[in-house]
């Protein structure tokens, strides 16, 4: 696969015939779901005497039911089972749950639908698992980022369309439940004919013993999960974008319909802008991380999510209307445009958020475990799904209007995302990372791939400026444990980033040699537990632009623990604001302009043998060169 087309996947068998299975699942689903929905919201007299809003935040609700209950066992199914074998089964069963749908349809049953409803929740439950333990199977590590946004986007894409063919369908006089109830039947069927194209993807943990007990195997997996502190938080933020969704979308049938005074097509628009956001977002995620899994991107999404959410509330508040429109009218209106532009962006930085998260929780999982792990998602996804139907409920049950549930929702998402991140600070520095090499410099990495992806090893680079380390952690694929001058370190407010990044202090031995004695011990205990660890062999920030003498360090570091060691050069960078070179910083910022180029070379690595101050250095000219 050529490295920048995400889309070339589709042209393959060990891709297309699953991204056609899953986008089929996510269609059907909400094509039924949806009409459901439209039934009750516009049509609700002839069906029940129920309140249509407890209704329009109940279904969802029912609809992730299972995930509570039976996320736990479609895990271990997951991780024990064959997974083609197994996608195939969960498509008969689809076809199954929609020949129940069709005589709820045609008989008129509310009821019979609402089971319908749990029985595709069932259904999702357990196709979750083996979707997105699928990938890490069958793509490699560069292709994941790509295939989970085209996989995110043909979720999207696949709701976006089932949702407007739901609700076109189910109104059309006089034969819109029969069109639902046999073309969700024919969906189902044409789901499973493409799943019979899957290859296969064998078991992770064949000999894995099933505990059919959900509660007890809930906590175990939870436990499991917790136990990597960086995934399990990922989840919960995973989770929390749900609970975002899920308030979001609930509201948008009586937002339409009451406060945009729309009909059922302007209903169909909101959720087509805001899908067609999310499927955007997650396909420019390839692009914004450089073909890498790129967390900095998390909090990117974060941020956008509330902004434009708490912007949406601003938007309601200026919309003046009160005539009923159809689509054509209410996108003349004063105000309408920026509530359609506010919806595409949460659904944009929505797609920012999640699925550099999904990359993050697949690499970093056990793949033995990963089932598991992801059911364990599913089940804490469930959660804040159900908490969020019921926050909804009582908020409307408050008095607040739905617009007001859009802002006690962007502020919450901004107290919750800050939290994670806080807990994580991973996220917050690969943020800046990428900030600053999207905005204040255009970075080329050469050779970045010679940065193992997994195991131990000593990343040495010239020191040119105050921003070094952000720009090699930027073109890292992973985590670097930077080793840093112990008064940098200290520095108020900032310190508690650096210890939360797990930086390392060092001191030279004429200064506090028991300092330095600790920062060789941690150096030695981060690369025994496989980590990635990198030093300034200077000791100091150039002042001339030129590179100094490399002092013993790294030859001392890897006589204790021989790993690999990586030169690496950083070229570019001298005279920008936050170097150390004489006269006005600022004004030789100015010289250079916005966006200055600049490039990390990465050489090859040298055996521990091969490791002296004097090799090193050269190695790290030949890589910079003249370009300072």
């Amino acid at each position: 696969m050529q490295k920048n087309s995400q889309f070339a996947l589709l042209r393959q068998r060990r891709f297309a015939p699953f991204f056609w299975t899953q986008f089929l699942g996510a269609f059907n689903d909400n094509v039924f779901k949806t009409a459901l929905l439209t039934i009750i919201t516009y049509d609700a007299l002839t069906w029940t005497t129920t309140d249509v809003g407890l209704l329009n935040n109940l279904i969802p609700g029912l609809f992730i039911l299972p995930f509570l209950l039976f996320s736990a066992t479609a895990g271990q199914l997951a991780d024990k089972f064959e997974k083609s074998r197994l996608t195939r089964f969960v498509k008969l069963l689809e076809i199954a749950i929609m020949l129940v749908a069709a005589a709820g349809w045609l008989t008129h049953s509310l009821w019979l639908l609402v089971a319908a409803v749990v029985g595709m929740g069932l259904h999702s439950t357990l196709f979750g698992p083996v979707k997105y333990a699928y990938l890490p199977q069958q793509l490699k590590a560069e292709e994941l980022v790509g295939g989970n946004g085209v996989i995110e986007m043909g979720t999207f894409v696949g709701i976006l369309l089932g949702e407007v063919l739901g609700a076109v369908l189910v109104l059309h006089k006089p034969w819109g439940v029969h069109l639902v109830a046999f073309g969700t039947i024919a969906i189902a069927v044409l789901g499973w004919l493409t799943s019979r194209g899957v290859p296969l993807t064998p078991a992770p943990a064949p000999n894995l013993r099933i505990n059919w007990n959900p509660l007890t195997e809930t906590v175990r997996n939870i436990g499991h999960t917790r136990q990597n502190r960086t995934v399990f938080l990922s989840v919960l933020g995973n989770s929390w974008f749900w609970f975002y969704g899920a308030i979001l979308l609930a509201q948008f049938p009586l937002y339409a319909k009451n406060y945009l005074h729309g009909d059922h097509g302007v209903f169909v628009l909101l959720l087509t802008v805001f899908s067609l956001g999310i499927g955007a977002g997650s396909l420019l995620c390839e692009r914004l991380s450089g073909h890498k899994i790129e967390i900095g991107l998390v909090p990117f999404g974060a941020i956008g999510l509330s902004v434009f959410g708490f912007d949406l509330f601003l938007a309601s508040l200026s919309y003046v209307n009160t005539e009923l429109v159809g689509v054509q009218d209410f996108v003349a209106q004063k105000g309408s445009w920026r509530i359609l532009f506010d919806c595409v962006f949460i659904g944009v930085f929505g797609g920012f958020y999640i699925v550099p998260l999904f990359a993050l929780i697949q690499t970093r999982t056990d793949p033995a475990h990963l089932s598991r792990t992801i059911a364990g998602m599913n089940i804490m996804n469930a959660l804040f799904m159900v908490t969020a139907a019921l926050v909804a409920m009582v908020l409307l049950g408050m008095g607040l209007s739905i617009p007001q549930i859009f802002m006690v929702t962007a502020l919450m998402n901004a107290v919750v995302a800050l939290y994670i991140f806080l807990l994580v600070p991973e996220f917050l520095m690969r943020f800046f990372a990428w900030m600053l090499i999207h905005t204040l410099h255009r970075v080329e990495a050469v050779d970045a791939d010679r940065i193992p992806e997994a195991g131990p090893a000593v990343l040495v680079c010239n020191h040119v400026s105050y921003m070094d380390a952000l720009v090699i952690a930027a073109a890292s694929p992973r985590p670097i444990r930077f080793v840093m001058d112990h008064r940098i370190f200290g520095i108020p407010v900032i310190s508690w980033l650096f210890r939360a990044a797990k930086a390392i202090p060092i001191a030279p031995a004429r200064e506090d040699a028991k300092l330095m004695a600790q920062a060789y011990d941690q150096i030695a205990a981060a690369l025994e537990e496989g980590d990635l660890v990198c030093i300034f062999p200077e000791g100091k920030l150039t002042r001339d632009g030129e590179i100094d003498a490399f002092r013993s360090g790294v030859q001392h570091i890897v006589a204790r623990t021989p790993v690999p060691v990586i030169p690496m050069a950083l070229r570019g960078l001298w005279g920008s604001l936050l170097t150390r070179g004489d006269g006005n910083p600022f004004e030789r910022s100015f010289r250079r302009g916005p966006w200055s180029r600049l490039s990390l070379s990465v050489g090859e690595p040298l055996a521990p043998a091969e490791v002296t101050p004097d090799a090193l250095r050269r190695q790290v000219l030949a890589l910079r060169g003249d370009w300072k």
